[in-house]
């Protein structure tokens, strides 16, 4: 079926993976009809301007730095948190344009992030087996039966939820707070007294040096809104079909539908059955959209997803995300390298070095090791550069709380250190310092 026969609810009719077992259908349609009465979060122009930044990440002449939460919380949910976390994703690509030279797309896993794909329907929470927690805007992750039990009421919660972290994060980023004259105040006091974090003051403190230069040979920097605000745009995993079917609207000028619940939405490696309902979803809207690609993905599969997500080969359309683990890395990327690059698909490529690096500590703590994440990081760029491709991107889990979740990196967590400031509702994140290291990590991966 062509793309102009497609509409939001044709996913229906197809499997659909990792969809909740909601308990009352009617309940269900209900509050989707809610969702569908109330104003979109973004709109179709937001993601337009998004795809043709993506189309400069494409040519190789911007990098994306995509990252935010495993998982939003309806529990920690305040302008502190949203403040700090855009802190340390200003901070890092600050680090990646100085260092590395080229402009850094900032797209955020925020506003929109609260469901979770589970590898089991259950779960084990102490001498208890639970129903998996899916995300808040599924189900509680309290340990108890009722809180398991997904509820549509979510639904709404996230959407109101979203629409204020949105609202705030839109005042941060054009009121002021983004200006560069403020990169010092970015830095958080714990990151500031760290090695990282006087590597960051001291591009801070060059910055400032190059705006007092412009400014001495009369630039009326004033003028110059790119140094006073950023374009920061939204993003999430399309998970539950029945929120994104009700978020999507027809764009008035264009008659293009548009998931109108964040600008980029993407789909991860459980869900993206080329016959299945997810795949279906994202070919069908005009928003840019990303794919996430395992280390089991064969050339064959992956020009296929191309072919049904980007048939007409925009630029900037799609994104693939790999997401291989650091010892599969080197093997399996370069065969999908030149196969898409062969059938002249014009991607952004993109790594996640986080969820292929996943394993449970010997105190049952989920975690990544910060080494692993860099191994998994030199292989992209290692691929790329042997292929005559551009590393497009950097897909990463993060917050800008000072927790203990991923081992080593700045501070070297180790295993015993894991339940001291252990916060996530799902899968480990890097805290900021670990971060900022990592940003600083791949700028001189860009620069090589």
């Amino acid at each position: 079926m062509s793309r102009a026969q497609w509409s939001p609810r044709r996913w229906r009719d197809l499997p659909a993976a990792q969809q909740p077992d909601w308990p009352d259908a009617d309940a269900l349609e209900r509050v989707l009809k809610e969702l569908g009465d109330l104003p979109p979060l973004v709109f179709a122009g937001e993601a337009r301007t998004l795809t043709a930044s993506l189309a400069e990440v494409a040519a190789g002449k911007a990098f994306l730095l995509q990252a935010g939460d495993c998982a939003e919380s309806f529990a920690e949910f305040s302008a502190d948190d949203i403040r700090d976390k855009l802190k340390v994703i200003l901070q890092m690509a600050v680090v990646l344009t100085y260092g590395a030279g080229v402009p850094a797309l900032k797209v955020g896993r925020i506003a929109g992030q609260f469901a979770k794909p589970r590898s089991s329907p259950t779960e084990r929470v102490g001498d208890l087996e639970l129903p998996a927690f899916r995300g808040h805007m599924v189900n509680d992750d309290a340990p108890d039966a009722t809180a398991r039990i997904p509820d549509p009421s979510r639904l709404v919660a996230a959407y109101h939820q979203a629409a204020s972290t949105l609202n705030l994060v839109r005042a941060f980023t054009k009121g002021g707070f983004a200006d560069l004259a403020q990169v010092h105040i970015w830095n958080q006091q714990f990151v500031a007294s760290s090695d990282e974090g006087r590597r960051y003051e001291q591009i801070a403190a060059e910055i400032d040096r190059a705006l007092r230069f412009m400014a001495a040979c009369g630039i009326d920097l004033k003028a110059e809104q790119s140094l006073h605000q950023v374009d920061f745009y939204t993003s999430h995993d399309a998970l539950i079909l029945g929120y994104e079917e009700a978020l999507t609207r027809m764009d008035s000028l264009t008659g293009d539908w548009y998931d109108c619940s964040a600008h980029m939405l993407w789909v991860g490696e459980r869900t993206r059955q080329l016959d299945g309902a997810h795949i279906d979803f994202l070919s069908g809207i005009h928003n840019p959209v990303g794919c996430k690609i395992g280390a089991s993905t064969t050339p064959t599969e992956v020009v296929a997803l191309c072919e049904r997500l980007n048939p007409e080969r925009t630029p900037g359309r799609l994104t693939l995300i790999t997401r291989m683990g650091s010892t599969a890395i080197a093997d399996a990327l370069p065969p999908l390298l030149e196969a898409v690059t062969a059938a002249h698909h014009p991607v952004v490529w993109a790594c996640d070095p986080m969820h292929g690096n996943t394993f449970v500590s010997d105190g049952g703590h989920k975690t990544r090791r910060f080494d692993d994440i860099l191994t998994e990081l030199k292989g992209f760029f290692t691929a790329h550069h042997a292929a005559g491709t551009w590393p497009g991107g950097v897909h990463l889990e993060l917050t800008g709380d000072d927790v203990t979740e991923c081992l080593g990196g700045f501070g070297d967590i180790l295993e015993g250190q894991l339940h001291e400031r252990y916060t996530t509702t799902c899968d480990p994140r890097l805290n900021a310092r670990q971060a900022i290291d990592l940003a600083f990590r791949v700028a001189e991966l860009l620069r090589a």
